[in-house]
């Protein structure tokens, strides 16, 4: 997993991002968990390059229409001047569980 940092235009706020890539058959798929935006290319360069696109675009549509500071806050970031930070996560553990048969 590696974070990206998307800014605002005018630099006036900022946010880091999670961005997990994988591949799918012959494309490679980029996601940002936080925000639940996924893109695709033929390498994962390209996919990386889609998903910052794609995250920007919502973000900007989603200040346009004055839902962004809801979604940041319901998608777990909390507002530090500048900067929106994920709230600290106290434990990250796997869990198994049986699934029933099909």
């Amino acid at each position: 997993m590696a974070t990206s940092s998307i800014a605002t235009r005018n630099g006036e706020r900022e946010i880091a991002l999670t961005v997990q890539v994988w591949k799918e058959g012959a494309s490679y798929v980029a996601y940002c968990p936080e925000l639940d935006v996924s893109s695709c290319g033929k390498i994962a360069g390209q996919a990386k390059t889609r998903l910052r696109e794609a995250v920007a675009l919502f973000i900007e549509e989603a200040a346009r229409i004055g839902t962004l500071e809801e979604i940041l806050a319901e998608s777990g970031f909390e507002r530090r001047g500048k900067t929106y930070r994920q709230r600290a996560v106290l434990i990250r553990e796997k869990i198994r569980l049986t699934l029933p048969a099909a």
